[in-house]
């Protein structure tokens, strides 16, 4: 055995890649594509990887913000990263225009293959009043400002000069959209209630609300109906009241205006109705689809190119309507590392196939949803194997212990309602 077959081979001779965002699809990715072959540069506004299927959990202090976040560079230590936004693709000549996110520095890179898989935005859908009064819940920061917000609301309600029609309007929390997202972070708000806020807040619980506005005529569209229904007999048991068909067409100070003129006072709204494209995707000269998604092959080329890939939720295959999940970007990532691997060696690729494992979702109170492919689940046991689900899928050993101690330290002491 010649002992060079095993050194990587000279920068010169390795091709560029250039990794643009850092979440699911960009992570799975550079965990598997070999670097002995590829040199690999890693360009996202966000230093660390940020496990989203637990942020709501992070809103109400069940689990820590720390612990469900992994430096980029502890990830991929053979990938060169830089903190930088990119603002722009030029595919003829082969480049990415980017800038510095501490210094707004600009700087271009070249590449010999491009992955984009910078994710999706909040989709507000131009209703006025989102961005200057509601909260969204898609990064780190945006659940520290509704933990935040929440104790302010406590603290504001709770002043000696405050009114019963102002304490009732900062003590009604509203969340639009009564998708998996919006459904959990109702779950956990209620769980910090009943069990913390009940203590600490004594003379103030009994006025606090919590309500879902739905568009549609039901929650939880994409889980099985069954499912669905359980979680709302279980939501109105608790207290938490879900309207549907209630279109929110105007975000003010105080609350939200629905398509029918009806206010809702509130104190803390939190927009939760999907994703849209980042203004990068817009701006990208790709093809796209109705919905502002690069079109890909069913190689996860985009249609131009040859050497440019689009993955995660900026990016649909033609033909296909997959859904914008983690688990896809995921595994998407996982096969373009091992095509491009492949590819180096010579060998045949084969096309993407997308294998759906199901749907997870928790509803307060110890309960969850399990919508799998051959079972439908719900309970307890559902809530134990939606905690063993997502420990497995964390991706260090550091972040499976914090979470797991997190999770520990909350049902034995309860959750913090300091302001911090």
């Amino acid at each position: 055995m010649n002992p060079e077959r095993n050194l990587k081979a000279p920068i010169s001779e390795r091709k560029r890649i250039i990794v643009l965002g850092s979440g699911f699809a960009a992570v799975s990715f550079l965990k598997r594509i070999n670097h002995s072959h590829f040199d690999v540069t890693v360009v996202s506004p966000r230093n660390h990887f940020l496990f989203t299927p637990l942020l709501p959990s992070t809103t109400v202090g069940t689990i820590q913000f720390r612990s469900i976040i992994e430096p980029i560079r502890a990830i991929c230590s053979e990938a060169r990263y830089y903190h930088a936004s990119c603002i722009g693709v030029d595919p003829r000549r082969r480049t990415v225009e980017c800038e510095g996110v501490l210094d707004g520095v600009r700087f271009s890179l070249a590449y010999d293959i491009l992955v984009i898989a910078v994710g999706a935005e909040s989709n507000t859908f131009d209703v006025p009043g989102v961005h200057e009064h509601a909260l969204l819940l898609k990064e780190l920061a945006d659940a520290r400002g509704i933990r935040q917000r929440i104790i302010e609301c406590l603290e504001l309600a709770d002043q000696p000069h405050r009114s019963d029609e102002e304490r009732k309007q900062l003590l009604h929390f509203v969340i639009v959209g009564g998708g998996p997202t919006g459904v959990e972070l109702a779950a956990e708000m209620h769980d910090f209630v009943d069990a913390d806020l009940r203590k600490s807040y004594r003379l103030l619980v009994q006025d606090l609300r919590i309500t879902i506005l739905e568009a549609t005529d039901k929650i939880l569209s994409t889980f099985d109906a069954a499912l669905a229904a359980y979680a709302l007999i279980l939501f109105r048991r608790q207290g938490i009241q879900v309207r549907t068909r209630s279109v929110v067409s105007h975000v003010r100070p105080d609350g939200v205006i629905l398509s029918d003129g009806t206010h809702v006072p509130a104190g803390l709204v939190v927009w939760s109705t999907g994703i849209g494209p980042r203004p990068l995707i817009r701006d990208i000269p790709f093809t796209k689809d109705h919905r502002g998604r690069i079109v890909t092959d069913e190689f996860l080329r985009v249609q131009s190119s040859d050497v440019v890939y689009a993955l995660g939720d900026c990016s649909v295959i033609v033909g296909k309507d997959t859904p914008a999940t983690a688990q896809l970007a995921q595994q998407q990532g996982k096969y373009l590392s091992r095509a491009l691997n492949q590819q180096i060696a010579g060998n045949r690729v084969k096309s993407f196939r997308y294998d759906t494992y199901g749907m997870l979702a928790y509803v307060g109170s110890g309960r969850a949803l399990a919508d799998l492919s051959q079972l439908k689940w719900r309970g307890f046991l559902a809530w134990l194997f939606w905690r063993s689900v997502y420990i497995t899928r964390l991706v260090s050993i550091k972040n499976k212990f914090l979470v797991v101690l997190d999770w520990t330290k909350t049902a034995i002491f309860g959750r913090d309602t300091s302001r911090f």
